[in-house]
């Protein structure tokens, strides 16, 4: 509690899921947060925020379709309204699945602007003031399939195994500037973007057998670590994609 007074966070894909999770948990630890939300609305995210003491905005923005200036202005929009950011989470992500054989044009090209592209244009946006203030936390959400390659989700596989090697790149530039890169890699939480998976009961039964927890996470699993990554205790920790997975990568 209070770690991060002071601080401001931008969270991506805060509305819901495993954003809205770390954007509240980040609020309770003190944070001022902007949630971005393309689809599902943010108020319930913006009343804990606000319930926690803190401040909290909402940004609808489509982060896959963004250039460039685009995320300059939305680091710029929450600088506005905030404050200087010196927390980014890039969670906002989708998946498409399909066979290999089948996968479509522009399935891929969804999943990858969106997993993997908008999280390298606002890592830059974010990351040069974070460089010149010589302090900032960049915290991405990558996934087991940073590790593994999946079965039937070619374009999510390639865009995690992206955002793991962005995620090492990143924080060898910036370490010496006082910015901490790192990444979580969340494993089978419930989620909407795991609700296909939950509802194969065949396939649901496969995953939790090996899960040595027991059970499927759940978003406030993945919260704690965010926090944890954002605050000074983890000043020295650079460049590191942290599983959070019920022991599944231990299996």
């Amino acid at each position: 509690m209070g770690a991060l007074a002071g601080r401001v966070a931008l969270v991506t894909g805060g509305a819901t899921g495993i954003g809205a999770a770390i954007a509240i948990a980040l609020a309770d630890a003190g944070a001022d947060v902007a949630v971005t939300a393309n689809v599902s609305g943010p108020d319930r995210v913006l009343d804990s925020i606000r319930s926690a003491g803190r401040r909290g905005t909402a940004i609808s923005v489509d982060l896959g379709r963004m250039d460039a200036a685009g995320m300059d202005g939305l680091v710029q929009a929450t600088e506005a309204a905030l404050g200087p950011v010196s927390i980014l989470v890039n969670n906002a992500g989708i998946i498409r699945r399909d066979a290999a054989v089948d996968y479509g044009e522009a399935d891929w090209d969804d999943v990858l602007d969106l997993n993997l592209t908008s999280v390298w244009k606002l890592s830059q946006a974010a990351g040069r003031r974070m460089v010149a203030q010589g302090q900032g936390a960049i915290i991405n959400t990558a996934s087991l399939l940073s590790f593994q390659g999946g079965v039937r989700v070619p374009a999510y596989a390639a865009a995690k195994h992206g955002v793991a090697g962005l995620t090492r790149a990143l924080a060898n530039e910036w370490a010496a500037s006082g910015v901490n890169v790192n990444a979580i890699a969340p494993g089978y939480i419930e989620t909407a973007n795991t609700e296909a998976l939950l509802s194969d009961e065949t396939r649901s039964r496969q995953i939790l057998e090996r899960i040595p927890a027991g059970r499927w996470g759940r978003p406030e699993d993945v919260a704690g670590t965010a926090v944890f990554l954002a605050s000074p205790a983890a000043a020295y920790l650079h460049g590191q994609i942290i599983a959070v997975d019920g022991g599944w990568m231990a299996r």
